[in-house]
């Protein structure tokens, strides 16, 4: 099911929704990754609609159907006040419990949206949610030395920018057949600017200064293989946050996309065990 919304500054966001055939435990909101969009996921929908979850997610604007430059941000909190939008309209169309679901970016721009929580006035775009998972999330981008020095070069002078991301295909997956979708799906894209990409820096070091004080109920799942992002921003993460509210797993063979190899029956069942833990 397909609907729009307009955000703040005027940019239409592509929202699809795949409600649970039956009475539903609640509602998980995904958040997608850099240079994709949500219609991926509509196989991981089905497994979560299977287990009686609705499901919800959008395009991040600059992606898939959405308005916007590819890779581009207006201001800094574009993606955490899109996000803001869309858990409204969940909120609005599903009763119960509210779970985000980040992958990579979408688990940086999750993870920051839920940190916002425990400033001493959070942001007016901070919406409570009940849970959080993340899926080999962008916490550490793993940037090397030259990327840093143009990142802190260009950012000022350009920085919407955008130039290719430096991540190659094979990079998602161990399964061939996910890299060719990925490469013939016209509707991802490899652009990045420095704006963006300085959100997600500043966004990642947010979270793993906040990690200590972490009270949401959180699912961490991560590539131990991963060459998209740094697996240490996770494990760092794992490192600092509070047991009581984390359960984490790192997959070590996996490669970046968790739900796309050819372990993910591991990975489904590693959030449906959780998820039914967190579900009315």
């Amino acid at each position: 099911m397909d609907k729009n919304l307009t955000t703040t500054d005027g940019l239409t966001l592509h929202v699809q929704s795949w409600p649970a055939p039956a009475a539903a435990h609640g509602t998980v909101l995904i958040v997608h990754g850099l240079g994709e969009h949500i219609g991926r996921y509509a196989r991981v929908a089905a497994r979560l609609n299977a287990k009686s979850w609705n499901v919800i997610g959008h395009d991040h604007r600059g992606h898939g159907r959405s308005g916007g430059v590819k890779g581009c941000l207006n201001a800094d909190d574009d993606l955490l006040r899109d996000l803001a939008l869309v858990v409204d309209s969940a909120r609005a169309q599903f009763p119960g419990p509210l779970v985000l679901l980040g992958h990579s970016m979408g688990g940086l721009v999750a993870a920051r949206f839920v940190a916002e929580g425990l400033a001493p006035q959070p942001a007016p775009w901070h919406r409570a949610v009940d849970a959080l998972v993340l899926s080999s999330p962008a916490l550490d981008p793993g940037m090397n030395a030259v990327q840093k020095l143009m990142l802190s070069v260009a950012g000022p002078l350009a920085p919407n920018l955008a130039v290719n991301n430096g991540l190659k295909p094979e990079w998602i997956s161990r399964d061939a057949a996910v890299v060719a979708a990925y490469k013939n799906d016209p509707l991802v894209h490899d652009r990045i600017a420095p704006r963006l990409a300085r959100f997600i820096v500043d966004g990642g070091r947010f979270v793993l200064d906040h990690a200590a004080q972490w009270k949401l109920p959180t699912l961490l799942l991560w590539a131990g293989s991963d060459r998209c992002v740094a697996p240490a921003g996770s494990a760092a993460f794992a490192a600092k946050a509070p047991p009581a509210v984390l359960t984490s797993q790192a997959f070590g063979p996996l490669f970046h996309e968790i739900f796309n190899e050819p372990e993910q029956d591991q990975v489904f069942s590693a959030l449906e065990d959780w998820l039914a833990r967190r579900g009315h």
